[in-house]
């Protein structure tokens, strides 16, 4: 199973709107400044991209998905931004030329990428030297990693989704940006989900988001049922409603990183 299967599957711009806070604080982390010329990494449905051009920036957003960029065109229209494009690229072939970016940014996008030093690569060389390249993962001990390693478990065809929260980890950043970085700042933050219930959120999930779909497609009943048990258990030790419903805090890192 390819990436682009599993991300054209489903409709990932649902999930991503309950993310958007996470590109707004990154944008003001790192910080951006009016003018600068952004490139958003692996967009979806252009949530950080859109930060970027809320403070007067000049942005590019790049994914591979079609009805992806075609949902952030929807939405950049609604909110009248007019210093914001999107265009067809990958990852790992950035369709730039080098050095033409201020600022490189990915909010749990580039994480994806099958070969994560060529995401690296790619990303430091299409910024310009002093720029910057930041970016947000999941942490390899939080609950996407441990919900990634039950899609991986439950789909045998997985492209391999819990390895992608390496990236969280502070040891793998520095190796895969260290050829490229003059300076980096690595921490951890916290992230926050709300839903009626467990049993509500994984449905969600299974209505939305490929990786989920695709297993639960290649699964008889009785694996259908195990793989849902086994998600909500995953969930409910991160829960802290106090209630049937959900109030999930996991951690993921925010990486800002200063190019030689």
């Amino acid at each position: 199973m390819n990436q682009f299967d599993v991300w054209s599957t489903g409709d990932f711009s649902a999930l991503a709107s309950a993310s958007i806070i996470v590109g707004e604080l990154l944008c003001e982390s790192i910080p951006l400044r009016a003018g600068q010329r952004v490139l958003d990494v692996a967009t979806g449905s252009g949530n950080t991209a859109m930060s970027a051009a809320r403070r007067a920036c000049d942005v590019v957003g790049v994914d591979f998905v079609p009805a992806l960029l075609e949902r952030a065109r929807e939405r950049v229209h609604a909110e009248r931004l007019r210093n914001i494009t999107f265009e067809a690229g990958d990852t790992q072939a950035l369709p730039f030329p080098d050095a033409v970016f201020d600022v490189v940014l990915s909010t749990f996008g580039h994480m994806f990428a099958p070969d994560p030093d060529q995401a690296a690569k790619e990303m430091a060389r299409v910024a310009k030297p002093g720029g910057t390249v930041a970016f947000i993962a999941w942490t390899p001990d939080g609950m996407f990693a441990k919900v990634f390693s039950l899609h991986d478990k439950y789909n045998p065809a997985s492209p391999g989704l819990a390895k992608c929260c390496a990236w969280g980890d502070e040891g793998f950043i520095r190796e895969k940006f260290g050829p490229y970085a003059k300076s980096l700042r690595i921490r951890r933050q916290d992230r926050a989900f709300r839903a009626r219930s467990a049993e509500q959120w994984l449905g969600f999930m299974r209505q939305n988001l490929g990786p989920t779909i695709l297993t639960f497609a290649g699964l008889d009943q009785a694996g259908q049922e195990a793989f849902s048990r086994e998600m909500i258990g995953t969930m409910k030790p991160y829960n802290q409603s106090g209630d049937e419903t959900l109030f999930v805090v996991t951690d993921y890192t925010e990486a800002v990183i200063t190019v030689a």
